[in-house]
This record gives structure tokens, C-alpha cells and sequence, in this order.
């Protein structure tokens, strides 16, 4: 089982070439979204991620408004690669929408003012690790994903779009789909000067 584990670790990349065709069924994405925001771990066990799961024309609505803000602000001589890049995402399966409730985070500042200045960092760290199991387990299903930033352009219309409660912050866009390219070939820095042994 580690095996699996970490075979599915290597294989994990950056797909940017997916398309709309089923690899699982919309109830077992579900399901893997949801055992991963259970059992993911969270500081004091905080249990503070949140996640919202576009499918269909609701995945396609979040990159149309992505599109939309950012043609407001790109020149238009420069937002061809633009374009091309977020009709990329559209062109996906569904996207996963990565928050962090700030009314868990504040309300553990205040009953832990020792740690406050940890727990916003704490956080991140814990929705870092959620976004892993995710695209991991994705990958492991067939599907390529991607993880995205357009946040906090984007973080109005989102809120007003799908109805998200105030104290959610938008942290990250997973487009994801079935890949129809391999990607880029991924290298690699000198792990001795990346991981320091002593015995």
C-alpha cells in the first residue's frame, strides 16, 4: 500500500491538456473529495477547509467569469496566451474550489492567543496538504489536474456565484479532466541539497 501511495506521488504533474470526457463518475469524485477533506489532517484538529465542486456548466460558468475579469484587465495585443490558457481549464471535467473557513481560524485565535499567529499559517499548511491528497488521488483515478491562482480577482464573483458563506477565503482553482497530452518532463534539483541526513 505505501507502494501505491508513493508511486501515486510520483506520477502526480501538471495537466493542462484534459478534456470533458468521464472518467469517473460524478458521485465518486464526490466521495473521493470528501474522504479527502475528512481525513486530511488540520492543526488542533480544526477541520477548517472547505471545498466546492464545479461540474458541467457550472465548471465552465467559473472560467467564463475568470475569462470575463481578466479581459478587463489584460491588454488585448497580450491576452491571446490568456485565452488559450483558460479555455485549457474549460475545456476540463469539473474544478475544485480550495477555502479555508476564517471564522475557525480567528475563533481559535482567541481561545489560543499563544498560537496566534500561527493558525492563519497553520492553515495554509493544511489546505496545502488536502489540495496533495486531491490531486493525488485524481491522478491515481485517471484524471490530470492543475492547481490555479486567480484568487482574489476572482473571489467577488465566486462568493456572489455559488452562494459562499462570508467567512470562506478562496485559496486555489483545480481544473481537472482526462488528460489528452503527456505534460512537460519534470526536473529535478540535487537531493543532497535538499534533504540533510545525520546519524
Amino acid at each position: 500500500m505505501e507502494r501505491d501511495f508513493m508511486e501515486a506521488l510520483k506520477k502526480r504533474r501538471s495537466y493542462y491538456a484534459i478534456s470533458k470526457e468521464k472518467v469517473l463518475s460524478d458521485e465518486e469524485i464526490v466521495s473521493l473529495v470528501e474522504d479527502a477533506v475528512k481525513y486530511t489532517p488540520s492543526a488542533f484538529n480544526s477541520q477548517s477547509a472547505r471545498t466546492v465542486v464545479l461540474f458541467g456548466k457550472e465548471h465552465d460558468k467559473l472560467w467564463d467569469t475568470t475569462m470575463e475579469i481578466l479581459r478587463s484587465i489584460v491588454p488585448a495585443k497580450n491576452f491571446a496566451s490568456t485565452e488559450e490558457k483558460i479555455n485549457s481549464f474549460r475545456g476540463g471535467y469539473g474544478t475544485i474550489l480550495y477555502f479555508e473557513d476564517q471564522s475557525i481560524v480567528t475563533g481559535l485565535q482567541e481561545q489560543f492567543p499563544l498560537y496566534k499567529d500561527n493558525f492563519p499559517v497553520w492553515s495554509l499548511e493544511s489546505s496545502g496538504m488536502l489540495q496533495l491528497v486531491i490531486w493525488t488521488a485524481l491522478e491515481s483515478s485517471g484524471y490530470g489536474a492543475s492547481l490555479q491562482h486567480y484568487n482574489p480577482l476572482i473571489d467577488e464573483k465566486v462568493a456572489a456565484g455559488w452562494n459562499i458563506p462570508k467567512g470562506w477565503k478562496l485559496l486555489a482553482q483545480m481544473p481537472f479532466g482526462k488528460p489528452t497530452a503527456s505534460p512537460d518532463e519534470k526536473t529535478f534539483l540535487p537531493l543532497e541539497d535538499r534533504v540533510k541526513i545525520y546519524r
